[in-house]
């Protein structure tokens, strides 16, 4: 799937004006490397979680799928020294590169990193810590479990926090017509579903491959 369905040069310019820190520069060049590389978020989406967080305020974060934790620096980055940000993947190695990082940036004790399967951590997190003890959560891993991990997020979410859900556009692949793979069918029905909710105030932003924002009334 493309990062973004900018046309290259406005994507160029888009970066070009992105803030990001030297530890996540390299970082994201280091990630360029790998065969995955494509799942990596922009700096322009690293700046953009990092305001999300400052403007609501969060203490208490949660990001189902780390890859090589940029977007973890992003949102760590921006909560109180004693904030939390409890990161859930199931890579090793793909962790094992992010925590290189975060230690570099100064951030791995606002880190807490649990490699088991997500919806195993939002359940003790539930059972840990109650609903509404959450003030931001970043989705972006498998597409199929997205529908699971919204409903689990929604529980843990206080009032008016917010939940950021990538690559909702999927390469446009979601406003083609006809049966798509189960990747595209699982986004265009939580799309729909996440639009029509009445728990949440939400808009599909395009930014990246897109963004979803969903504020829990």
């Amino acid at each position: 799937m493309p990062r973004s369905l900018l046309p290259e040069h406005v994507e160029k310019y888009v970066a070009s004006l992105a803030h990001e820190t030297d530890v996540q520069a390299r970082l994201r060049m280091e990630t360029a490397k790998l065969p995955a590389a494509g799942m990596q978020i922009g700096a322009d989406q690293g700046a953009f979680l990092s305001l999300l967080v400052s403007a609501i305020g969060a203490r208490r974060a949660v990001e189902i799928g780390t890859f090589t934790g940029y977007s973890a620096i992003s949102i760590a980055s921006a909560l109180p020294a004693d904030g939390r940000l409890v990161c859930c993947d199931i890579s090793e190695e793909w962790t094992g590169i992010a925590k290189r990082y975060w230690k570099e940036a100064g951030l791995d004790t606002r880190i807490e990193l649990r490699l088991a399967p997500a919806l195993d951590t939002l359940n003790d997190l539930l059972a840990q810590d109650g609903e509404g003890s959450v003030d931001f959560v970043f989705i972006d891993a498998d597409k199929t479990g997205y529908d699971a991990y919204y409903e689990a997020c929604l529980k843990l979410l206080r009032p008016n926090g917010l939940i950021a859900l990538d690559n909702t556009l999927w390469g446009g692949a979601v406003a083609e017509e006809g049966k798509g793979d189960a990747d595209t069918e699982a986004l265009k029905a939580l799309n729909l579903k996440i639009a029509g909710d009445a728990r949440v105030e939400s808009s599909l932003l395009t930014i990246g491959d897109g963004v979803t924002l969903a504020r829990k009334k």
